[in-house]
């Protein structure tokens, strides 16, 4: 994605991030035009001219769809997706928000007059196509999609204008005011707590700053938005003026106006529109169907199910604008994590559906007693040194943070904790409970962060979502006051034996934070009041790490994450009798929280110079394997071997591996060639050969190689995966699902390099569900199911004795049998 903003059900369709696989297919061409917007401002009534891309199906007339993109995006970004609508019958409309790329104006945030007035002129011109069905002269069949700011406008002309018939909203906020400023004390003040990091990138990446260009305080910000903004980051207040501003540009101003469907989407992952504005959208739209989804996605990264999302998209649009089979209107949440709670493999999605969407706090509840005495905690002078929680803007960086981000820093950190577990328990919504708090001394304001953390036997502390509670109290002093919290909606499961714990800081990096200094004390008033879902879970795939962007913090960031990863000389033991073995496994284990045993006790060797396939159903465990093998994940038992040297995260041996492994991740402000270059310079090869021209050449990316990422289908991505993967022609090439998004043709070639690159001497592993291609690709196959070795071999050897049998027959027998095989 473009901007910092994006992600999810409608912005994975609109933000330009990751694609549904497609069959082979020639593009529709757009037709690029400027069409007049809503006037400049209130004292220019020169139109603003929006730069549009137009798509046309084969056939017409059809309905038509309007994407809108995130902030800091352009039409750019809607391109592929809009291929997607296209060939689905969908006439097109892909423009860029005044304010951004060629559009002409200052951006309005949204405003009813100008960019909501925009949006509805671009309808107007629909109506006028003969290629568009209309319901009535001037009043076309049309949705409109959006993510996160294209979220936020596709309700709000929903609101303003009643020819829109169905709406995917995803990310978005419903209050400005409350996102921006958190307060989550039950009839706290207003305004809250300034997300002042939040509000600083949201702010500079609508600047439009070019290198060589004048520099400008405002940027391309009205001026009455530029000065909002310069009082809140500067004086934490909101005045009268800037509070009007905010609430006409957010939707629960016209909420009740909706009559078109809503699919709503939400992130879990999500710090700056967290899971309560999607609930407070919801629970307001009062005068139309809405089907809400709580996904794994959001600003701060998180996992995109895309494959899953662009489909519901459709479906939505389907039912609604063609009257096509009926989209459930289920609440739809999904869990990530592996947990006692489920079997399913890490890494994979599974998707909790309940009958209704039963707000934030659930369809049930659950009281956990607390026990801690009241706590003293230092709220430091300048707010410094503060807590980190999470890195807005840094997409899949804040994973690899991982639970580092919990460590509360001493003397600011109360903890109030609840007794071990007897049973899992799953956490689907908001947690309530009360606090007593005082000051040592006046304060104008105290600002506190409270959060739910999730501490297993062992005292670590996991903070789900990596997200906390901000709260101001006005004029406390030594009287103590006693408050109502409501905790960060967040979906997280917890194993028997963990405890639960109310943990309340000072400080916050993320937020704008009162001088100081001053001692509260703290006290749990109460018990937590936890929320609880009862639905059915099934499967819904493999996601895809989302990276979106604040790109200058982002490229800085990857730089940090990537020297602090790059292989060190951390090897283990040495077997020299497996110095020729590319790949060999000594009863692997790996056991999860819980009690989840995801890999079992496999024992196997990959011989040099062949292509080898790992098969298994889904929550077999190989993908957990593949992680253990590459040094990722540490097992719980066993070893792994690389040429001889044990693999250890960082270990030296590392180099001479090339993997490809739960889909790329890609900074889509760059271009393919420029992603490869920054990878191989960041993995501490700089100096070595990276055999560029070779790779290009493999993956035949042609000229879109030099082509920003942002632009690219599912299937380029997946190429520009495997390109990096290959870069330094490395020994051992571990590719995880490589034909994902591939066209026949291009399964046919990448089949073709896996035998050429094994045909040099060098070794391809390769994890795939597709077994007429394994027994095509592969001489060798490993078979694993529920965590164990079922089979490890040839090709040729498993199907001896078995006449007429093909490889998917002989895979059935023997996952569906359970047992063992003799080699």
């Amino acid at each position: 994605m473009r901007a910092f903003l994006g992600g999810g059900v409608a912005a994975v369709l609109v933000a330009g991030a990751l694609l549904a696989p497609s069959a082979a297919r020639a593009e529709v061409a757009p037709v690029a035009m400027m069409l007049a917007g809503a006037p400049s401002s209130a004292t220019d009534p020169t139109p603003v001219q929006l730069d549009v891309d137009v798509y046309i199906p084969e056939v017409t007339p059809a309905p038509a769809v309007v994407l809108a993109h995130g902030f800091g995006g352009s039409k750019e970004g809607a391109a592929e997706q809009a291929q997607l609508l296209v060939e689905a019958g969908y006439v097109v409309l892909a423009y860029t928000a005044r304010g951004f790329g060629e559009s002409t104006g200052l951006i309005s945030m949204n405003a009813p007059d100008y960019e909501v007035a925009d949006a509805s002129a671009l309808v107007d011109y629909l109506a006028s196509l003969a290629s568009v069905t209309v319901e009535s002269p001037g009043d076309p069949v049309v949705g409109v999609a959006g993510g996160s700011y294209g979220g936020a406008l596709a309700l709000m002309l929903a609101g303003y204008d009643d020819r829109i018939d169905a709406v995917a909203a995803d990310i978005t906020w419903n209050d400005l005011e409350t996102s921006l400023f958190a307060q989550s004390a039950v009839d706290g003040v207003q305004p809250g707590v300034l997300k002042s990091l939040w509000t600083s990138l949201f702010f500079s990446s609508g600047l439009g700053l070019e290198p060589g260009q004048p520099v400008s305080e405002c940027g391309r910000f009205t001026p009455q938005w530029c000065a909002a903004y310069v009082e809140a980051v500067t004086k934490g207040v909101v005045s009268a003026e800037a509070a009007d501003l905010m609430a006409r540009s957010s939707p629960r101003s016209i909420t009740d106006r909706i009559t078109a469907p809503v699919l709503l989407g939400a992130g879990q992952a999500d710090s700056l529109f967290p899971l309560t504005q999607a609930n407070a959208n919801a629970e307001q739209i009062v005068n139309a169907p809405v089907k809400v989804v709580w996904h794994a996605g959001g600003h701060d990264g998180g996992i995109a199910e895309t494959d899953r999302l662009l489909a519901l998209t459709r479906a939505w649009f389907d039912q609604h604008l063609r009257a096509g089979p009926t989209v459930s209107d289920a609440f739809e949440v999904s869990l990530v994590e592996a947990s006692a709670l489920s079997d399913r493999d890490p890494g994979t999605v599974e998707v909790l559906s309940a009958p209704s969407y039963p707000g934030i706090f659930g369809d049930g509840t659950t009281q956990m007693p607390l026990a801690a005495p009241p706590q003293q905690v230092l709220a430091p002078a300048g707010g410094a040194p503060a807590a980190i929680t999470s890195l807005p803007g840094a997409g899949g960086l804040a994973r690899l943070a991982g639970d580092l981000l919990a460590v509360p820093l001493p003397g600011q950190t109360a903890g109030f904790f609840t007794e071990s577990l007897a049973s899992p328990m799953r956490i689907v919504g908001a947690t309530r409970a009360r606090l007593t708090v005082s000051s040592d001394r006046e304060v104008t304001d105290a600002v506190l962060f409270a959060s739910l953390r999730v501490v297993s036997a062992n005292g670590r502390q996991a903070l789900p979502q990596g997200l906390v509670a901000a709260v101001r109290i006005p004029d406390l002093g030594p009287e103590p006051v006693t408050i109502e919290v409501v905790l960060p909606g967040i979906v997280t499961e917890a194993a028997a034996g963990d405890r639960l714990a109310l943990v309340v800081a000072t400080t916050d990096q993320g937020y704008r934070m009162p001088p100081g200094p001053a001692v509260y004390t703290v006290a749990a008033d109460g018990p937590l009041i936890l929320p609880t879902l009862q639905g059915t879970t099934e499967a819904a795939g493999t996601p895809v790490w989302v990276w979106p962007l604040g790109a200058v913090i982002i490229t800085v960031l990857i730089w940090i994450a990537v020297a602090l990863l790059r292989p060190r000389d951390r090897s283990g033991e040495a077997r020299p009798e497996l110095l020729t073995v590319p790949l060999a496994t000594r009863d692997l284990a790996k056991e999860f929280t819980g009690g989840l045993k995801a890999v079992d006790g496999v024992t196997f060797e990959v011989p040099p110079g062949v292509v080898l396939g790992l098969l298994g159903p889904n929550g077999a465990g190989k993908t957990t394997t593949m992680r253990m093998a590459m040094g990722l994940i540490r097992p719980t038992g066993g070893d792994t071997w690389i040429f001889g040297e044990q693999v250890r995260p960082g270990s030296a041996v590392l180099a001479r591996v090339g993997s490809f492994i739960e889909g790329p991740g890609f900074l889509p402000h760059l271009t393919g060639r420029q992603n490869l270059d920054l990878f191989w310079r960041a993995s501490g090869r700089e100096d070595g050969d990276p055999h560029l021209d070779e790779v290009l050449e493999i993956a035949g990316l042609g000229s879109a190689i030099d082509r920003k990422v942002r632009t690219y289908s599912q299937g380029m991505r997946q190429r520009l995966g495997i390109a990096q993967a290959m870069l330094g022609l490395p020994d051992l090439l571990v590719l995880d699902e490589p034909t994902n998004g591939l066209d026949p043709p291009q399964i046919r070639e990448m089949r073709q390099v896996m035998h050429d690159y094994a045909a040099s001497g060098r070794t391809v592993i390769v994890s795939s569900h597709l077994l007429s291609e394994v027994e095509q690709t592969c001489s060798h196959v490993v078979v694993m199911n529920h965590g164990h070795l079922i089979y490890s071999g040839t090709v040729d050897e498993l199907l001896a004795g078995r006449s007429g049998l093909r490889l998917e027959d002989v895979f059935l027998e023997l996952v569906g049998e359970g047992h063992r095989v003799d080699q």
